[in-house]
């Protein structure tokens, strides 16, 4: 065979990932990527991302479905969840052909403080924290952290908490031991305990220490009731949240990438959801559009905000009901009929970490979204795994779109494992497929994504959602 033609043979048969950039107008991936990092830099805790997220709905036009009586095709409705999680749907032809959705998560890992947070150590205020999610203890160590949340005070009234975000409030920090007595040694999930996480709070005494007891203690406790009007007891019906106080930045000298907290999920949140409310609002689609954003994926999905619980599925019936249909279908035959991209975020390569990774069924950073087939861990354990047929008719569609997508696995074979939402609804019939953004250093306070996978993402939840109507 003459070397043209092994050439052109190579062309036809073999498959090979394209670096995005290299075809990809930048301006447009710049763009998008500056306004994905003001609502990353908002969206610290699950329920700043459904406030920024529902304000943006409503530019859009969407409406609470609690406000309307009736809905028609072209309607633009959304619900939320003890404001923490968020549906969104824009009503098509017929409700009945089934639904296409976008499925993501708000939630991340952080430290949430416990129900009485507060202690007095050695003339220094602690904050004592309950991990949440998977993390790496250490990485939380010696780095600003803020105290973001939501309170509800003793005489009912509810209230937002916020410190350390704002360039002039102060920080948290939980203080590792200098190298010069650190002797410790062993499995690093071992030696740096949950227990530990505990962050300086204050250290002026309010009173000599023989006039009062925890006079630090009671100092920070009165700074917090003059801001806030809290008391002590007021911790117990609070979910506040230490996160990462760092803001968003360009990552690299080119400015390819993005560096900020909780990347893992929101970045397909607001993908998911930009790409919906993009949807052309003079046109009706011919099938149903929607996205979930769900919390608690990162414990299992658990609780009334999870993808567990029924409030989705409630939602759906709500629409049924008030949508002039004049046949009555049930919902297990609806959820049959509709189509799903569990949006959650894949294991990028690391060159730095090689073997825990298969490098041709592993995710790169700007190679575009990246479609993980099946999840789970050891024997294919816990994983919905998405048909032949789903996964050609999604792969269709993205090369039909010049859509750049890879193909993604989470590591190497027996090296880890985990899992999405995907498994939830395919459990309740719907056909779903995981597809979303390469993420380095994930569950990590500083995440790495690239802008041009940002965008790729955007597109193909749009490229899905919109069907054949563009």
């Amino acid at each position: 065979m003459k070397k043209e033609e092994a050439k052109k043979l190579f062309e036809q048969l073999t498959y090979k990932r394209k670096n995005s950039w290299l075809t990809l107008d930048s301006e447009p991936v710049f763009a998008y990527a500056t306004n994905y990092m003001k609502f990353i830099d908002r969206a610290k805790t699950e329920r700043l991302a459904v406030d920024c997220l529902v304000e943006y709905l409503e530019e859009k036009g969407f409406k609470p479905l609690e406000s309307l009586d009736r809905v028609g095709k072209g309607e633009r409705v959304y619900i939320t969840r003890d404001g923490k999680s968020l549906v969104a749907a824009v009503l098509g032809e017929n409700l009945a052909d089934g639904i296409d959705m976008v499925a993501a998560h708000l939630d991340a890992p952080r430290l949430d403080l416990k129900p009485y947070p507060l202690v007095e150590d050695s003339e220094l205020a602690i904050l004592k924290t309950h991990y949440y999610g998977g993390v790496k203890k250490y990485q939380w160590l010696n780095i600003p952290l803020a105290f973001v949340g939501t309170v509800v005070k003793k005489d009912g009234t509810v209230i937002d908490v916020s410190i350390g975000l704002d360039r002039e409030d102060p920080v948290f920090v939980i203080s590792d031991l200098l190298p010069h007595l650190d002797g410790r040694e062993g499995d690093f999930r071992k030696v740096f305990q949950g227990k530990d996480l505990n962050a300086l709070s204050a250290s002026i005494p309010v009173i000599e220490q023989c006039e009062i007891e925890n006079p630090v203690k009671l100092t920070f406790l009165k700074l917090l009731n003059e801001k806030y009007g809290m008391v002590e007891e007021d911790f117990y019906s609070a979910d506040v949240q230490l996160v990462p106080a760092f803001e968003a930045r360009e990552v690299g000298l080119d400015r390819s990438m993005i560096g900020a907290y909780a990347h893992d999920d929101r970045v397909c949140s607001y993908t998911a959801l930009t790409a919906l409310a993009d949807l052309v609002e003079s046109t009706v689609p011919s099938r149903t559009t929607m996205v979930l954003l769900f919390d608690r994926e990162e414990i299992g999905s658990e609780g009334v905000t999870g993808a567990k619980s029924r409030f989705w599925v409630t939602f759906i019936e709500r629409l049924l009901n008030l949508s002039m249909i004049d046949e009555m279908y049930s919902i297990d035959f609806l959820l049959e009929r509709s189509r799903m991209l569990s949006g959650d975020v894949a294991a990028a390569f690391d060159p730095t970490f090689k073997d825990v990774y298969d490098p041709v069924n592993t995710a790169k950073l700007g190679y575009g979204i990246a479609i993980s087939k099946y999840t789970g861990s050891r024997g294919k354990s816990s994983t919905s795994e998405a048909s032949a047929e789903f996964v050609g008719e999604v792969r269709a569609l993205f090369n039909r779109k010049g859509i750049h997508w890879q193909n993604a696995l989470l590591g190497e074979v027996d090296k880890g494992g985990g899992g999405t939402v995907a498994k939830f609804f395919a459990e309740k019939g719907v056909t779903v497929l995981d597809a979303g953004v390469p993420v380095l250093g994930m569950h990590s306070p500083y995440e790495i994504i690239s802008k041009a996978d940002l965008y790729e993402t955007y597109r193909a939840y749009r490229a899905f959602l919109e069907g054949d109507d563009a």
